[in-house]
């Protein structure tokens, strides 16, 4: 693609970006005649009466327009699925998973995805979708968009270069990366396999969450968030476009790359952000907050305060609570908690929890630490304790996760899963 990778930093900002000078309009969107002989696209992700705060829109500039491709058929969906999802009855088990094996034979980006469930309907545009990906190959005559929902990328192991059509992210271990609904791109490996997590949100796009009594800083700032600049392809041969649509996917045969954007001018746009610049929150006397306070995005739903989906993480931080059992307690919620792990170990769980693994915890299932963690916890020494080498992170949702047939019949689903919680034993003494 033409111009090498350059980022913007900031969260929703009012871009202006072009490839080549000249190519963006001074002063007016859609000019009669394009000095370069550009067509004018705009590209909406919200309805164009949204509220400005969170009305999102690009203004292309393209060297042919998104229109020219043959028709659509319908293509095979592998082991991704979409809501409704009701291939089989949804359990109220605590479930996890192992890590998804790496692919033995071609397999890019797109054919890598296996969906281990969701909630709500695309049609509807509410509720997600968790896939996991593993791939070991690049799209090279390949592009890919979803109009279900934007698409959370959390790479695992192997860094990734998503070509968009606003120009290029590179991506590794440690950062993630969200494509918006309707934006194509190809995904061309780095190193030699790449695996990781994907959360699909059919509703309202992540954005920032409210900081409340925190105030004005902490957590994810917006300057730390990185959008491409533009970039194109000017390349006349035989692509395919994969459509994702309604739940289904869908193929088109095109005779130029679909990443022709010589500029763009708007705030809708893929980003970045590496995870490691979270300003963690935490308390310095006793008790510790909700896991709330390690939100990095949210996607809100229609009831104030709660979320379609909030993405959380748990980086390396400092633990300080006196007279404090400082892992995460036992718990029972409203809301439905999927987790993954980028690297290290989660300090719940003493063993079964593993990078590239998962675990779902529904509606009101009973979760927390396994017994040999609640044993050591319970009579650690409470000194200042800095938690190392550790990435974890949770997609919590409002609507429960229903696990698709795959995940539920998968060899790599635990089924003993249960017995980390047996050892926990009666301490209770009558006075």
């Amino acid at each position: 693609m033409a111009v090498g990778i350059r980022y913007q930093p900031g969260f929703g900002n009012e871009f202006a970006t072009e490839a080549l000078a000249g190519a963006l309009p001074v002063g007016q969107n859609a000019p009669q005649r394009h000095p370069l002989g550009l067509y004018t696209e705009q590209f909406s992700g919200t309805p164009f009466t949204a509220p400005r705060a969170i009305n999102r829109r690009t203004w292309t500039y393209r060297i042919r327009p998104s229109v020219t491709h043959r028709p659509y058929e319908e293509a095979s969906m592998g082991l991704m699925r979409s809501g409704p999802f009701d291939e089989v009855p949804t359990t109220p088990n605590q479930l996890r998973w192992d890590p998804l094996p790496m692919p033995q034979t071609h397999t890019d980006f797109v054919d890598g995805i296996v969906t281990l469930g969701g909630n709500g309907d695309p049609a509807m545009q509410t509720g997600l979708a968790i896939h996991l990906y593993a791939a070991n190959a690049s799209m090279d005559d390949r592009f890919f968009y979803s109009a279900d929902g934007e698409f959370l990328i959390v790479p695992q192991t192997g860094a990734m270069r998503f070509d968009t059509e606003m120009g290029i992210l590179e991506v590794v271990p440690g950062e993630i990366c969200v494509i918006p609904r309707g934006v194509k791109y190809r995904v061309v490996l780095l190193q030699k396999e790449a695996r990781g997590y994907i959360c699909e949100n059919y509703g309202l796009p992540f954005r920032l969450p409210e900081l409340g009594p925190i105030g004005a800083n902490g957590l994810a700032n917006a300057r730390d968030f990185m959008s491409p600049t533009a970039a194109f392809e000017d390349r006349d041969e035989d692509f395919r476009i994969t459509a994702k649509f309604l739940g289904r996917l869908w193929s088109a045969a095109i005779d130029h790359s679909p990443l022709d954007v010589v500029a763009w001018h708007g705030n809708y746009t893929p980003y970045k952000y590496d995870l490691a610049k979270f300003n963690c929150i935490n308390t310095v006397s006793f008790d510790h907050p909700d896991p709330s306070i390690y939100t990095v995005l949210s996607a809100p739903s229609a009831i104030p305060g709660t979320a379609s989906c909030d993405f959380a993480i748990f980086p390396p931080r400092w633990m300080v609570a006196e007279h404090t059992f400082r892992p995460p307690w036992f718990h029972r919620n409203l809301m439905n908690e999927f987790m993954g792990l980028i690297f290290g170990a989660y300090d719940a769980k003493a063993e079964g929890f593993v990078p590239g693994g998962a675990s779902l915890h529904n509606c009101m299932a009973g979760h927390g630490p396994d017994a040999e963690t609640f044993e050591r916890a319970s009579n650690a020494e409470l000194k200042p304790h800095y938690l190392a080498n550790t990435l974890a992170f949770m997609f919590e949702t409002q609507f429960v996760v229903r696990p698709t047939e795959f995940a539920m019949r998968t060899s790599i689903l635990q089924h003993e899963y249960f017995e980390c919680w047996q050892g926990l034993k009666k301490h209770f003494k009558s006075r």
